[in-house]
C-alpha cells in the first residue's frame, strides 16, 4: 500500500471511505495529480516516485491552519 497527501481547499468535499479517480498532469521535470473532479490537488512528484494505479480511497482528512489535508492509499 502507498499513502499520498492532498491539499483540498474547501470542507465537506470528500469523506473517508470513499474510493476516488486519480488524473496524472506532466510538469517539465516532475508529475502531480488530482484527486476526482479536482477536489485536491498533490505535490510535485519525480520520474521515480510516479503514481501507478488511477484511483484510491480516502483513508484520512486533516485541518490544519494551511488548509485541509486529504491522505489517500493505492495498492502499490
Amino acid at each position: 500500500m502507498r499513502q499520498m497527501e492532498f491539499k483540498m481547499e474547501r470542507q465537506n468535499l470528500l469523506e473517508v471511505g470513499e474510493t476516488l479517480p486519480v488524473t496524472e498532469s506532466k510538469l517539465p521535470n516532475s508529475y502531480y495529480y488530482t484527486l476526482g473532479n479536482a477536489f485536491a490537488m498533490s505535490a510535485n512528484y519525480s520520474t521515480l516516485e510516479r503514481l501507478q494505479s488511477r484511483e484510491g480511497k480516502v483513508v484520512d482528512i486533516k485541518e490544519t491552519p494551511k488548509g485541509f489535508f486529504v491522505t489517500v492509499e493505492f495498492d502499490e
